[in-house]
């Protein structure tokens, strides 16, 4: 019944419209007036410590990196490399989209910022080559999707933040610890790169079946010179991962490294943003993370409520005792999670899902990794289903068509990455493989 209560009051809360950060705070202290005894000088200490860890600091200084490399060209360059590479196979730059939303994912760890990068400069030139636009946007809006899934990934951070601290009772008796940042991005390498090929393999389909225009092979000349142009770029990717995996530093670490390294590349190196614009990438990348950060707040305290009243432990020990076993409930969890993506941003659908979700599925015997990555991946197709898909809309406004027809546009590279949820799902060792092989998990 207070389960009941709380999710009936966000819901309602959400119907009006109202931005899901406001509604999860109304939420808390509706429930915390008028159905509980929890005195109000507890919550507001767990406002600070909850948002004062560590990791979190990691989201701020992502957003920065993503942005300095957005505006600064890196893109460019890497979509010259991309289609220097690819852009002589079928469908060659819709390849090359795919194979630069891929790289570009690799360092900025957002889904729409990777879709505007790409597209913006990809689908009028697609276009301009005897494409159809729709072809364009449905390549770049799904293959952006792979910014949450290819680390650094600012969703995996939001996942491990939401699930730190937790110690849960496993399948066999034992407490498991949650996931570590480290440990989700390298768990996401594997399943980044399946997906991207999968998305290739459906972009090379589709434009041989409709006998899409192919561009002439770069010769080897061309092809160093596109590398040569981005490799300042690419170098994030070695600095982040290596520095990850060597020991250098931690992910937090490793965010922070990015930024400075990003500004130095965009201000100094290829020079494409002066130092009287840094304040004004500064101040947009300022908002979106205390926009971020207002929601991790809040829902935080929906997970305190949550688990003061014990509710995650109740639905834990009421899904078990269904008899669902592991298969059941990963594939309840998946269109349970497809459904709220339509019309939840994915950093609230975690931090809201991930506390309520993480201890049935470890008692069931689920890796915390694992699930951390199936989480990812309802997520990044969350973010290409209507009505509330960013990449949609982003999409839309760069190509210039209707939300409508944009939908139907991506249907085909949709389809392709419900096909690779069900692998990831079901096949564990797609996600834990390396970091196994790292001695991570």
């Amino acid at each position: 019944m207070t389960a009941l209560i709380i999710f009936l009051i966000l819901a309602l809360l959400l119907i009006t419209g109202m931005p899901v950060s406001i509604a999860l705070g109304l939420t808390v202290f509706t429930f915390l007036f008028g159905f509980t005894e929890i005195p109000m000088d507890s919550i507001a200490l767990k406002l600070f410590t909850g948002i004062e860890k560590f990791e979190i600091m990691a989201i701020p200084f992502f957003i920065l990196a993503g942005n300095f490399l957005t505006h600064g060209g890196v893109a460019r360059r890497m979509i010259r490399f991309a289609t220097s590479m690819v852009g002589h196979w079928y469908g060659g730059m819709g390849l090359a989209s795919v194979l630069a939303c891929a790289l570009f994912a690799a360092i900025s760890g957002s889904s729409p910022a990777t879709v505007m990068a790409v597209g913006s400069i990809l689908i009028p030139a697609m276009v301009k080559q005897g494409y159809p636009p729709q072809f364009g946007v449905g390549t770049i809006a799904t293959a952006g999707g792979l910014g949450i899934l290819i680390p650094p990934s600012i969703v995996m951070v939001m996942y491990s933040v939401a699930t730190s601290g937790m110690v849960v009772t496993g399948a066999d008796g034992q407490p498991v610890l949650s996931a570590s940042i480290g440990t989700l991005f390298m768990a996401g390498v594997v399943p980044g790169l399946l997906l991207a090929s999968m998305l290739g393999g459906t972009t090379i389909w589709r434009a041989w079946k409709n006998g899409y225009p192919r561009m002439p092979r770069a010769s080897m000349r061309e092809r160093l010179t596109a590398f040569r142009e981005s490799v300042w770029g690419l170098m994030l990717i070695v600095i982040i991962m290596g520095g990850i995996y060597g020991g250098i530093f931690t992910p937090t670490e490793a965010a922070a490294v990015s930024a400075v390294y990003a500004f130095i590349v965009a201000v100094f190196v290829y020079k494409d943003i002066k130092l009287t614009e840094v304040p004004k990438v500064l101040l947009s990348s300022a908002a979106m993370s205390a926009m971020l950060l207002y929601i991790i707040t809040n829902a935080v305290m929906f997970a305190f409520i949550l688990t003061s009243e014990q509710i995650p432990q109740t639905l834990s020990d009421w899904i078990v005792s269904l008899g669902l076993g592991k298969i059941g409930f990963l594939l309840m969890v998946n269109v349970m999670l497809l459904f709220i993506g339509m019309v939840m941003e994915p950093s609230a659908i975690v931090l809201i899902m991930a506390p309520i979700l993480y201890p049935v599925a470890v008692k069931l015997g689920v890796d915390p990794v694992h699930f951390g990555i199936m989480l990812v991946v309802n997520m990044e197709i969350g973010l290409c289903t209507p009505p509330v898909g960013l990449n949609l809309y982003v999409g839309s406004a760069i190509s210039r068509l209707g939300l409508t027809e944009v939908t139907r546009a991506t249907f085909p590279w949709l389809v392709t990455a419900l096909v690779f949820l069900m692998i990831v799902t079901y096949i564990p060792e797609v996600s834990l493989a390396f970091p196994r092989m790292l001695g991570m998990n």
